[in-house]
């Protein structure tokens, strides 16, 4: 029954790994543009530490904008812009870089939600102390919304495991494109099935220890 899957373990392999890559990549510019873009949004909007209505309403709306698109359409949208930084469209590093144009507004939309769940109070309170915006934000709401920031890499990595199999229709690489090369253009049922299966390993992983670093975070 899965004579193909034998055959093609090598290929299978390699395309588990490219995935892990492009996740990988893609996850880590977004925590670390997106971190401080959901922080500045947090920090200019209503009732912020700076509040800032147009800077809040422009940086708001492109957010949004970016976040509306269907990720196989910016995919193709950012044809251009991937051929023209790194010269080609397809493998797993020109892949790379629509997902971590999608990752960055996910993640700082993610980053804004959790600041504001950390109490008023604990911010009102170290501005009474003196403390400057900085300390404010690395030594206040970072710091309490460390378990909500552990999920919300969770959710990011989850999510982007999936767009990552998109990236497979224009030849990203990957789990998806061996399951479009294999599992649907060649009618190879066996390997789309490992293929779906693999995916739902990487995610339950993903979920499992994102869970366990969550709980450990959280001091409440």
């Amino acid at each position: 029954m899965f004579e193909n899957v034998v055959s093609l373990l090598p290929e299978i392999w390699l395309a588990a790994l490219q995935t892990i890559f492009m996740v990988s990549v893609s996850v880590a510019i977004g925590v670390l543009l997106g971190t401080p873009l959901g922080v500045f949004i947090f920090l200019t909007g209503k009732g912020g530490l700076h509040e800032k209505k147009i800077f809040h309403k422009v940086m708001d709306s492109l957010i949004n904008i970016v976040r509306s698109f269907p990720f196989i359409i910016l995919l193709v949208v950012l044809i251009p812009f991937t051929r023209m930084v790194l010269g080609t469209t397809i493998g797993p590093l020109a892949a790379c870089v629509p997902l971590s144009a999608a990752a960055i507004p996910y993640f700082a939309r993610l980053v804004e939600g959790t600041l504001r769940e950390v109490p008023k109070g604990v911010i009102e309170a170290a501005e009474a102390m003196g403390a400057s915006t900085m300390q404010i934000v690395t030594k206040v709401l970072l710091v309490e919304a460390r378990s909500g920031f552990a999920l919300n890499v969770t959710i990011l990595t989850v999510s982007f495991i999936s767009y990552s199999a998109m990236a497979g229709v224009v030849g990203g690489g990957g789990i998806g494109d061996l399951a479009i090369r294999f599992g649907y253009y060649r009618f190879q049922t066996d390997v789309m099935i490992v293929t779906v299966l693999l995916l739902i390993f990487l995610v339950q992983i993903v979920q499992i220890f994102g869970n366990r670093i969550a709980r450990k975070l959280d001091k409440r």
